[in-house]
């Protein structure tokens, strides 16, 4: 176990990230306004298995790895940000496709949720929050260190769940208001699909820091 007297300041502190809007979060809110609260928690468990691939990452060792080489983390932020584009391009274009009073077609809870395991898998803030921010609560006085830092990830989890799951009951709202107004529908969608693209190209340009320099 970390020292317990760390678990309130590292809980603090990864809710302070969880709460600020990032690729995760938008693309909760962008589905579950526009399929309802149901379709923005199913993107809330697919977001968060990609978490559980990250703390699996840190437990031995990946993420490190990643960091550390300049040629495997642009590999993975090129896809990430190129997903992201291609989500929302694919929106855009289901848009364009229905008519101003017609929604586009419900996407499947199945896609929805492997869209946001892949949104989190490829997220560079969270493989930065496991690599440099996690390790400074692990001690190693405390017991061995892949315990300590599973530990902290699935606290980091709940913790996801909870703040994330608020976000998709929020956008469910939010949606369904926008719903009742069908001149606004077509609107949303190219501001959704525009969201996905603007935070993909945002991934693409983030720059790559060794740890240390």
């Amino acid at each position: 176990m970390p020292p317990l007297s760390t678990l309130p300041v590292f809980a603090a502190a990864s809710l302070a990230l969880l709460v600020i809007p990032g690729p995760a979060v938008l693309y909760i809110v962008a589905r579950s306004s526009a399929q309802g609260p149901k379709a923005g928690l199913v993107s809330v468990l697919g977001v968060h298995t990609g978490s559980i691939v990250h703390v699996f990452a840190a437990v031995v060792g990946l993420s490190a790895v990643v960091m550390a080489s300049s040629i495997v983390f642009t590999t993975v932020k090129a896809i990430g940000g190129i997903y992201l584009v291609y989500l929302g391009i694919r929106t855009i274009l289901d848009s364009r496709a229905a008519t101003a009073t017609t929604p586009p077609p419900p996407k499947p809870m199945r896609r929805l949720f492997l869209d946001g395991l892949v949104v989190n898998v490829l997220n560079p803030k969270v493989a930065l929050f496991f690599l440099a921010f996690l390790p400074q609560f692990v001690d190693r006085a405390h017991g061995p260190i892949w315990s300590q830092t599973l530990v902290l990830g699935l606290l980091y989890i709940v913790l996801g769940l909870c703040s994330d799951g608020m976000y998709a009951l929020v956008g469910g709202r939010a949606g369904r208001w926008l719903g009742r107004r069908a001149g606004l529908r077509r609107p949303t969608k190219y501001a959704e699909g525009g969201v996905l693209i603007g935070l993909g190209v945002t991934a693409l340009l983030l720059p790559h820091r060794r740890i240390g320099k």
